[in-house]
């Protein structure tokens, strides 16, 4: 059952979100060579106590049985699509891309959003990777309108990635959000068979393309969290929450 949210319900997202845009702000302004991962994990983790939200991602279940997520954010570098774990000995390099998914939680409600950061000077494909991946997000958040469907943001997500030679991954995909951080209903980056529900307004949806350089397919380190690509091209992620309203697309918290 999809959830539909009240104008308070609302209200306390988009705070969730703001607080998720300003960490999101300050921690691409400490992206560069020689920083740590986990040195940015931690910058999250005590901006998050000092803003008086909580962790969406800490201690979240493994989906297949694993160890919890350890972490407040997930940082994950070049051919590495999501799920990254900080670490004091993950130092960024000149070149590298970085991509950063975080969440918070503010009076019960979810607030979720990534980016992907260049570290200095990157090369031009992966740049244009970087790029393109936001479009996608863009191009996606373009179709969240009443009457609309859930294809209709997918299939605007892979026809732009695809026309610039890109591959949309397909083990991951959106989401609904708010009480809990991940709800129906499932919001893929890419066409496919099966359910196609209409948008009403009061959904919010967490759209997130991502976006490889080379094939699509994916494996998992064995910390049977980092997701990467498996013939190791680069791969991008851009994420932002969106509320479906009578007008326009809500993006809730301040765009990154």
């Amino acid at each position: 059952m999809i959830e539909t949210k009240s104008q308070a319900e609302l209200e306390s997202m988009d705070r969730a979100n703001r607080v998720v845009r300003t960490i999101l702000g300050e921690l691409r302004e400490q992206v560069r060579p020689g920083v740590s991962t986990g040195e940015l994990g931690e910058h999250a983790r005590r901006r998050l106590e000092e803003l008086g939200a909580r962790p969406a991602f800490k201690g979240y279940p493994h989906p297949d049985g694993g160890p919890p997520f350890p972490a407040v954010i997930c940082t994950s570098v070049n051919d590495e699509i999501v799920h990254g774990i900080p670490s004091p000995g993950r130092i960024l390099r000149e070149g590298d891309i970085l991509s950063l998914d975080f969440g918070a939680v503010v009076d019960g409600l979810y607030g979720d959003a990534a980016i992907t950061v260049p570290v200095g000077r990157i090369s031009a494909e992966a740049a244009q990777l970087v790029d393109v991946t936001r479009e996608s997000l863009m191009k996606g958040i373009e179709r969240v309108r009443a009457g609309n469907r859930i294809m209709d943001i997918a299939g605007a997500v892979q026809k732009h990635a695809e026309s610039h030679g890109f591959s949309v991954i397909r083990a991951f995909v959106g989401h609904g959000i708010g009480r809990r951080l991940h709800e129906d209903p499932p919001v893929p980056n890419f066409v496919e068979p099966g359910p196609n529900p209409r948008l009403s307004e009061g959904m919010v949806l967490a759209i997130e393309p991502m976006i490889a350089a080379g094939n699509h397919d994916v494996e998992v380190d064995g910390d049977r969290w980092t997701a990467r690509t498996k013939d190791r091209s680069l791969a991008a992620h851009w994420e932002l929450s969106v509320a479906v309203t009578a007008d326009a697309p809500w993006i809730l918290g301040n765009p990154v």
